[in-house]
């Protein structure tokens, strides 16, 4: 199944859309190859929903990471690096940091509508929650197991398809999605931007030191 972005915005909603799937289905990328510096101006732009920002607005080091739900090696590195990361940069004021979403499929948007969903205050756990679950949710019918895990952040059987039924909450991911592809060069996940520098690929905490730890001595 091939997806337009035309097709994955209009007259659809993520919940027809992962029904019709199944299951994670590759939508089309777009954009060049991948610069080794962003443009600030556009690395700066944040959605239509806004970023959600972990750190102090002033940290000397500024990690933004584009993401999608579905993707196996972004789920290695929320599981595995990033508590290590928020615990020794992010809470001690070392490093701000954003995660923006850009799913390479329907069932990867719909994950990331139901974190949105959950309010700014709650988006990070119910991220971590679904990457710590994600081999319970990306599978053939994925409907059920995805409802049971919202139910455990509070959503109800009513709230959890009206969210998925909400367009602008959508179109609002997809245009993360878009910028980051048209303007960023973004075309795998994960991808990162540290200080404006393109790392590509999960990171292990050792790879993630070598990367902050300069920009922290200049």
């Amino acid at each position: 199944m091939s997806l337009t972005r035309r097709q994955f915005i209009t007259g659809t909603t993520a919940l027809a859309l992962i029904l019709a799937a199944g299951s994670a289905v590759d939508l089309p990328l777009v954009g060049d190859a991948l610069a080794q510096t962003a443009n600030p101006a556009d690395l700066a732009q944040a959605g239509p929903l806004g970023d959600v920002v972990e750190g102090r607005p002033d940290a000397p080091v500024t990690i933004i990471e584009y993401a999608s739900m579905t993707c196996s090696h972004c789920a290695h590195f929320a599981v595995t690096t990033y508590p290590e990361m928020k615990k020794k940069y992010i809470d001690t004021g070392k490093v701000r940091y954003i995660l923006r979403e850009f799913p390479l499929d329907p069932l990867a948007a719909g994950a990331f509508m139901l974190a949105r969903c959950a309010g700014n205050d709650k988006y990070y756990p119910m991220v971590e929650m679904l990457f710590q679950k994600q081999k319970d949710w990306v599978v053939q019918n994925p409907i059920p197991p995805l409802l049971s895990l919202a139910k455990q952040a509070g959503f109800t059987q009513e709230s959890f398809e009206s969210c998925l039924k909400d367009q602008k909450i959508l179109e609002g991911i997809e245009s993360v999605r878009t910028h980051g592809a048209e303007k960023l060069g973004v075309n795998s996940t994960p991808t990162f931007f540290i200080n404006g520098k393109v790392v590509r690929g999960a990171m292990t905490m050792d790879e993630l030191d070598k990367q902050v730890q300069p920009l922290l001595k200049s």
